[in-house]
């Protein structure tokens, strides 16, 4: 893993649209389709707080929930899984590895081969194309 990036609250706020913010410093989950338009070429979906690369495009899929699905991550330590005991129930929160941004949940209902599907908030993800 790369350097952590730390910044102050202030400086999240900034850098960040306040959706952005609010899903990646808050841990907010925004509205389901709200990104229908993701793209669906060759590349990284990125982190949009530090850019870090996190899922590559070839592992996303549509799970009709409503929010980007990916069955794995990018190679390496990217992402992180939590235990996340809020809204009276049981799951297992995605972060970014190098700046702990709130990117969303993994799942165990995803296609194979991982049988996982990591529902991300479409706001914590920046697109680069190949």
């Amino acid at each position: 893993m790369d350097k952590k990036t730390v910044k102050s609250d202030a400086e999240w706020r900034e850098q960040l649209s306040d959706l952005a913010y609010r899903v990646t410093r808050k841990a907010a989950t925004e509205r389901p389709f709200t990104h229908d338009d993701f793209p669906k070429a060759a590349g990284m979906f990125k982190c949009v707080c530090c850019e870090a690369d996190l899922f590559d495009a070839a592992s996303k899929f549509d799970s009709g929930t409503g929010w980007p699905s990916f069955w794995e991550p990018a190679a390496g330590d990217t992402i992180e899984e939590r235990p996340d005991h809020s809204l009276f129930s049981r799951r297992t929160e995605v972060v970014c590895n190098r700046c702990d941004a709130h990117l969303g949940h993994v799942f165990p209902d995803g296609p194979q081969p991982t049988g996982l599907r990591y529902c991300i908030n479409g706001a914590a993800l920046k697109f680069d194309p190949e």
